[in-house]
């Protein structure tokens, strides 16, 4: 994977508190916890993307379903979202 670099400012004491939680949490360094921040940021963001799409989808349908039936759509559904947060 190429990376790209890029310049984050941040004042002071907000560097040291990521400098401690570094340090505390075992991180190799800034970059890595930064990252791994940006990461878990970006999955939440999906996953309330999904949340939302599903909401939207509730009730969408007015033809009656089965819970067997139900259940199947869910598990294929739940696969999807896991397949694209990856």
């Amino acid at each position: 994977m190429v990376t790209e670099m890029i310049t984050v400012k941040l004042e002071g004491s907000f560097l040291k508190d990521v400098d401690t939680v570094v340090q505390k949490n075992g991180y190799q360094n800034r970059t890595e916890f930064i990252r791994n921040a940006l990461r878990e940021k970006l999955e939440e963001i999906k996953l309330k993307e999904a949340m939302i799409q599903i909401a939207y989808l509730k009730g969408a349908s007015k033809k009656k379903t089965s819970d067997e039936k139900l259940h199947k759509i869910r598990e294929q559904v739940f696969n999807e979202f896991d397949k694209r947060l990856k």
